[in-house]
């Protein structure tokens, strides 16, 4: 047999109890509000379990935060507190929609960029090449180190002085810097790799 909601004497006595502040008030709410609460708005909003069970505690506590708002003249305790609950669980649902949502987004985006992985193992294998060719053409050890840090995207002026071995304040090492930056893209641009400056 489903759970039913109080009879109105039994609500208008619970009310009663928690103004009064029993402290037995809370628990009896609880064990004569949340079956037939959650039955409710799962029947009438068709949210998950859980999506009702967290509503109908919310409605809950917030009454009991404020016992004072419900009037009992606009109608059943009952009513109130399944009011309160289902914009509650509308509220949740509209966040699990918008969740699943942007999730599905996510998912679109990530599938639209991942790279076949016979295309990643072909890049791996060109960037090994061409490093290969770099270690050949390049034999300075500063210099090899500043273009790792050129490729990795790196345009800190004191952490390229500091691979390329230079010494002084970042004002006077700025120009070399620069210099020895162009000079090495203008190398990768003759072994055919293109970067921008």
């Amino acid at each position: 047999m489903p759970a039913r909601f109080p009879s109105p004497a039994e609500e208008l006595a619970l009310h009663e109890q928690v103004t009064t502040g029993d402290p037995i008030a809370p628990v009896a709410l609880y064990e004569r509000f949340m079956d037939p609460a959650t039955t409710a708005l799962r029947r009438d909003l068709r949210c998950s379990e859980d999506e009702a069970y967290d509503s109908a505690i919310d409605a809950i506590l917030i009454y009991l935060e404020s016992p004072s708002l419900y009037d009992r003249n606009k109608g059943r305790l009952s009513t109130y507190l399944v009011a309160i609950a289902k914009r509650k669980a509308i509220d949740r649902i509209r966040s699990r929609t918008a969740e699943r949502k942007r999730e599905a987004a996510y998912a679109e985006i990530v599938e639209l960029r991942a790279t076949d992985p016979n295309d990643e193992m072909g890049v791996g294998i060109e960037a090994r090449e061409i490093w290969q060719i770099v270690e050949r053409q390049i034999l300075s050890a500063g210099d090899r180190n500043a273009l790792k840090l050129i490729l990795a995207g790196e345009r800190s002026t004191e952490l390229l002085a500091n691979a390329l071995g230079m010494t002084g304040s970042t004002e006077d090492m700025q120009a070399e810097v620069k210099r020895n930056r162009d000079r090495l893209l203008k190398i990768l641009e003759r072994l055919g790799v293109s970067l921008g400056k």
